[in-house]
């Protein structure tokens, strides 16, 4: 017999802190009995999802009215009005945490672990592997014009400074990544695995099901929606089978990366869209 880790659990008589959620090595790391339960719930994600929406239609009603349609105009638009949303947004989610729970490295399970970052780094290979079939498959039902991304149509026709090309790359590569990963199968997913039978198993795969869903359908490209499913299946995975959300940061940055690349390469003017 060993004696427990001392960051382990040890939840108290009535204490409703012990989920399947909380084991080490299982469902992520282990929440101290002595925390209170958070404040929020699926009103906070629904808070932040009105956030994303009303922030990027006020952007973009802003940016559209800006003097002088020049070119430079049209890049800075296109960086703002894609970048700009999603952080307000995901910072919006971290507040709640911190305001209305435990913070978001308790609240999200946000940790870092050298084997979550390893998984999801193999989680996102597979992601990329599935992407690029699944967007060859999708190009050849819908045709190529349709098949493509939101962000794909915006800098089409648009040649950027390397500056501002870079920022895109990195935002689409890095940052959007970890900003769509608080809002999805973070907040969402604590959010559901909160509930009522969130001691039973099917509590996380009702997590993994409902956020991935949700993530596919607020890109708000209907023609793409089936194909943002399969894509997003290995990030949820990362996040189900560690329970903790790096994983499914690493797996999203991976997945993101080629896709990144394009679209530098078609900003710069190097290739086609």
């Amino acid at each position: 017999m060993t004696a427990p880790d001392p960051g382990d659990a040890v939840p108290s008589e009535g204490s409703s802190s012990e989920t399947s959620s909380d084991s080490p090595g299982v469902a992520g790391a282990p929440r101290s009995a002595s925390l209170p339960p958070p404040r929020w719930g699926f009103g906070a994600f629904l808070l932040v999802e009105f956030v994303l929406l009303a922030s990027a239609a006020l952007i973009g009603a802003i940016l559209s009215r800006s003097s002088g349609p020049g070119e430079d105009v049209s890049v800075r638009n296109v960086l703002i009005g894609t970048i700009l949303p999603t952080l307000i947004a995901a910072s919006t989610a971290l507040v709640i945490t911190q305001v209305r729970g435990n913070g978001p490295l308790a609240d999200l399970n946000l940790s870092w672990r050298w084997d979550d970052v390893k998984l999801g780094l193999k989680l996102g290979m597979v992601g990329l592997v599935l992407t690029s079939v699944g967007a060859w498959v999708w190009t050849e039902i819908v045709g190529e014009r349709n098949a493509r991304s939101a962000i794909s149509a915006l800098v089409e026709d648009k040649p950027m400074s390397v500056q501002a090309a870079v920022v895109m790359f990195l935002y689409l590569w890095l940052l959007g990544p970890i900003c769509e990963e608080v809002i999805y199968r973070g907040l969402l997913w604590s959010a559901t695995e909160r509930l009522e039978w969130r001691k039973e198993k099917w509590g996380r795969i009702a997590a993994f099901a409902l956020s991935t869903a949700v993530f596919a359908v607020s890109h708000l490209e209907p023609l793409r929606t089936s194909l943002l499913l399969l894509i997003s299946v290995p990030i949820g995975l990362a996040r189900l089978i560690t329970g903790r959300l790096l994983g499914s940061i690493v797996a999203h940055q991976m997945n993101n990366f080629l896709p990144a690349v394009a679209i530098l390469l078609t900003a710069l003017g190097i290739a086609e869209a």
